[in-house]
């Protein structure tokens, strides 16, 4: 089993090779202008995950192994490094950072686990930075990047002794809102509206639940509902703007009991 693993792995890096010499496209590619295209692979495995397509998630994994293979060719091109570093590399970070698999530390739990990672990080040598909140790259999606700076932040310590203490804080960034609200201070309520997004990501975090699929659910629950209440309008020759709220709320509680 692991040969046909081998010899698979062996024949994509065969193809990276003979297609990165004689096809135009792949010839002409560059980090830069792959980088775009990794982070699409990534949302379209992201979607595949979601779905929980099994099939449409082996096939986005091969995308993004693509990519994987590309950028390593580049490397070795301009003999900085080829995938066998990439992968020793990798190895030797994981073997480092699991010292209750590979060295004498006992856990007793998975976050013990986390936190041996965040401290390892720190301790790295060679690393450009030494700072906890490393690593959380500037251009994440403000949603998930709270997530990872709590997930960091909780790595080393900081974080509620009991997740049901979080809720005294929600509590208190939606009255901190209100006031601000009333006070009708348009710069002051952003910031505000920021803090309660914060403490609800620290909320789901706490539980277990991850922020972004939390809401890429609802996302997709809400443009089911308003399509079929779309469809179902204009199914009747009407426009939904001629439509009063109460005729809508029709169409969204069919829709809804159609999901059961």
């Amino acid at each position: 089993m692991m040969n046909e693993k081998l010899k698979a792995f062996g024949e994509l890096l065969g193809i990276m090779d003979e297609l990165r010499e004689k096809c135009p496209w792949d010839k002409k590619q560059t980090l830069k202008s792959l980088r775009k295209l990794t982070i699409e692979e990534t949302y379209e495995l992201g979607d595949a995950i979601l779905q929980n397509d099994l099939d449409e998630i082996k096939k986005e994994l091969g995308d993004l192994l693509l990519h994987i293979v590309f950028y390593a060719k580049i490397g070795s091109e301009k003999n900085a490094f080829d995938i066998g570093d990439v992968i020793q590399s990798l190895n030797e970070k994981l073997k480092y950072r699991h010292p209750h698999i590979y060295g004498d530390v006992d856990v007793d739990n998975a976050r013990q686990v986390e936190q041996n990672w965040e401290a390892l990080k720190l301790k790295e040598k060679g690393r450009k930075k030494n700072t906890v909140l490393e690593g959380v790259p500037a251009s994440l999606p403000a949603l998930v990047k709270a997530n990872r700076i709590q997930e960091k932040a909780s790595g080393v310590g900081f974080d509620w002794e009991k997740p049901e203490q979080v809720w005294d804080k929600v509590k208190e960034e939606v009255n901190e809102l209100q006031h601000e609200i009333n006070s009708d201070n348009k710069e002051k309520v952003e910031a505000e509206f920021g803090d309660l997004f914060f403490a609800l990501v620290n909320a789901a975090r706490l539980y277990e639940i991850d922020p972004e699929a939390a809401l890429e659910k609802t996302n997709l629950k809400f443009i089911g509902r308003f399509n079929y209440l779309e469809s179902q309008t204009l199914a009747k020759g009407k426009d939904l703007k001629e439509m009063s709220l109460a005729e809508m709320d029709k169409y969204w509680d069919e829709a809804k009991k159609l999901e059961n």
